[in-house]
């Protein structure tokens, strides 16, 4: 995990916090007219004054091999990062370029993962939350609100409040958003190289034909989420590359006790 703390950042002059709030309230004001037919309650609750308000988002949750990766963020209202938006709707280029421009001008940013061992042990959305509360954890500063990306939320110390939909409209979620996305894609392009043949750099993990194909003709890795029913369906064959039996998938290190269940 990564933190950017510059010089004074915890601190900002009256002029600026107030030139924050106003700007942010109409920032919100204008993402619910657009919406307000459709628009979680959370919207209202949340203090768009606040400075040290992070924002949280995950990548990979529906693919069926790696951990999910979430990423938390506290921007700096003094330093704009230009272009931010949803990370599914950006290119690749222009993900890598902002993420390094997130990461030189937020007051804070971490990212939080859950193993693949934890996605199969606790389930995809209790290891999303997982994720998202090891990414705020692991931010330099404490943030006095958390924004969250979706309806669900980890278990915080922190007030937080669920957007749905907010990476299309909360700063500092899409920042968030393109981090986490931009780290688990680098593991996927690394991941490809370690087990060449499965395409992991083109599809990221997701069921794709070419993943589907290359999951029968070479089998599971220990990075597949036997979980998920592509995959167990492959073990419960037996069968690995060139019809051998699968070989045992390496042990691991003791998992952490479960986190405290999350209410709907």
């Amino acid at each position: 995990m990564t933190a950017i703390q510059p010089p004074a950042a915890q601190a900002a002059s009256p002029t600026v916090k107030h030139s924050v709030k106003q700007s942010a309230k109409r920032s919100a004001k204008r993402s619910a007219k657009r919406s307000a037919s459709a628009v979680p309650s959370d919207l209202f609750s949340w203090d768009p004054g606040l400075l040290l308000t992070a924002g949280v988002d995950e990548a990979g949750r529906g693919p069926w091999v790696g951990p999910v990766v979430a990423a938390a963020v506290i921007l700096d209202p003094r330093s704009e990062v230009m272009g931010l938006n949803d990370s599914k709707k950006l290119k690749p280029e222009v993900r890598k370029r902002l993420s390094l421009e997130i990461k030189a001008q937020a007051l804070a940013f971490a990212i939080g993962e859950a193993s693949v061992q934890e996605i199969d042990r606790l389930n995809i959305l209790q290891a999303t939350l997982l994720a998202m509360r090891r990414a705020v954890e692991g931010l330099s500063l404490r943030p006095e609100q958390v924004l969250v990306d979706g309806n669900r939320l980890p278990t915080l110390a922190q007030p937080a409040f669920a957007l749905v939909g907010g990476d299309s409209f909360v700063p500092c979620i899409q920042a968030a958003s393109i981090l986490a996305k931009v780290h688990r894609d680098e593991w996927c392009e690394a991941l490809a190289l370690e087990y060449p043949g499965y395409g992991f750099a083109a599809h990221k993990g997701y069921g794709t034909a070419q993943h589907q194909e290359a999951l029968a003709r070479l089998g599971v890795t220990p990075w597949h989420r036997v979980s998920f029913a592509p995959v167990a369906l492959r073990l419960a064959q037996g069968q690995g590359p060139t019809g051998q039996p699968i070989s045992p998938l390496p042990q691991h290190p003791p998992l952490p006790p479960l986190p405290p269940k999350v209410s709907p």
